[in-house]
């Protein structure tokens, strides 16, 4: 019973984010008793309808299915690609269904390989047809895609391993430990593509805001793990900030380069006044400083991107090219202040910038040991008392009118962008 008060709230959030994100000039229409009762499931199977497949099927189902069954019996839309999953009467092995052509597509693929690999093992490749051949047809319809649960691959739960297949993804079977934590895979990446409004979206943006200010305080572990989990459900401010760290302590470069290739699912990134502000002036830089043989995503930007960006790109380069152009960071809403944070993640490494620049201790000439000393800034990021922050983690910012920030000590961004002088300087991150 456990399992199936578990399976209900998240169902009916899933069913309440998927309606939420439905577009209804690009996505089929939603059912009618989908919308009216906000409810992507059917009604839930009976025990003697689980019981009934158990025996036909000759085993009994694992606990996470057998769960989700007595809530539901079937399931639309799980995930993107997957239209139809099936109710205790429709389940069948793989083998027994018309695509059985999945089991037949891997048995000529396992021909290809030797019988052992060097160690005496079995090939992988008839390693994965063995199990396609053994599984369980969870899938009813889907977008040359299926989901399988393997009867042979069980834990101390009972649970069977899960494996998502899809012929244009360019990998085998990917293995999950139950059906439960393949469902949930599922919903995490249709929030990645979707984006829906709802309560999954806003935890995670306000998960991003308080990681950006323990990273503030002097934290990285914690932050970065954060913006890691936050980039699972396709939050672009976890990536730019997560870019932001990462490029501090070591290859800025690389990391912009990576953030900022041009993908379709970019768009919105580019589109936003993050990237005019943050992102543009950083890939200017790299594309000025790239060896022959780096990724210069700018040049495929400039083919690619929607047009509006490509015309930022070329007002960017024409004032960058005007004489007395002096770089800059940041819009209106980099002085914006954090809210109150926990202190730094017990555990956590304190930021320390990798430079050899200066000695951490030389910053009695940097301006914000100045400003620091001139007493607390009303406007300025929450931070912990001076006795419980690490050593020179202050950041500040000058006058109103202006939206740089002085970065003080192992911050200092002429590291990154050593042609400029470590006078204004948008800090990290936002």
């Amino acid at each position: 019973m456990g399992e199936r008060t578990t399976w209900r709230p998240f169902l009916e959030q899933w069913s309440a984010e998927w309606i939420a994100g439905h577009d209804p000039d690009k996505d089929a229409p939603l059912a009618q008793e989908v919308v009216r009762d906000a409810w992507l499931g059917f009604a839930p199977a009976s025990e003697v309808e689980v019981a009934a497949a158990e025996a036909r099927l000759g085993r009994r189902l694992p606990p996470s299915l057998r769960e989700f069954l007595l809530v539901t019996n079937g399931w639309r839309d799980a995930g993107n690609f997957i239209y139809r999953l099936a109710g205790a009467a429709e389940l069948e092995w793989l083998r027994d269904t018309d695509d059985r052509t999945w089991i037949e597509v891997w048995e000529d693929l396992a021909e290809d390989d030797v019988e052992e690999d060097e160690d005496g093992e079995e090939a992988f490749g008839v390693q994965e047809a063995k199990v396609l051949a053994r599984c369980l047809r969870l899938s009813l319809e889907g977008d040359a895609a299926v989901m399988l649960l393997d009867p042979d691959d069980v834990d101390v739960d009972g649970e069977w391993a899960a494996y998502w297949l899809a012929s244009w993804s360019g990998e085998g079977p990917e293995r999950y430990g139950s059906f439960r934590g393949l469902m949930r895979r599922q919903w995490v990446s249709f929030h990645a593509l979707r984006k829906p409004p709802g309560a999954t979206r806003d935890h995670w943006d306000a998960e991003v805001e308080r990681a950006r200010c323990e990273a503030l305080a002097g934290a990285v572990d914690g932050p970065l793990s954060v913006f890691a989990q936050a980039h699972e459900y396709g939050r672009e401010r976890a990536d730019v900030l997560s870019m932001q760290m990462k490029a501090m302590l070591g290859d800025w470069r690389g990391h912009i380069a990576s953030l900022m290739w041009y993908r379709p699912g970019n768009d919105d990134l580019l589109l936003s006044p993050l990237f005019a502000a943050e992102l543009l002036p950083l890939l200017v830089r790299q594309d000025q400083l790239a060896h022959p043989h780096d990724l210069r995503p700018l040049e495929r930007l400039k083919e690619h991107a929607p047009a509006p960006v490509r015309a930022l790109v070329a007002d960017y380069e024409a004032r960058a090219a005007e004489p007395g152009f002096r770089l800059t960071f940041g819009g209106p809403s980099s002085t914006r202040p954090c809210t109150p944070s926990p202190t730094a993640s017990p555990g956590s490494r304190p930021f320390r910038l990798q430079t050899k620049r200066r000695s951490v201790r030389d910053r009695s000439s940097s301006p914000c040991t100045r400003a620091a000393a001139r007493g607390p800034n009303p406007t300025q990021c929450p931070t912990p008392p001076r006795s419980a922050r690490p050593a020179r983690a202050c950041v500040t910012k000058p006058g109103p009118n202006s939206v740089q920030r002085y970065a003080c000590g192992t911050r200092c961004a002429r590291t990154i962008l050593p042609r400029y002088p470590c006078s204004p300087t948008r800090s990290w991150p936002r």
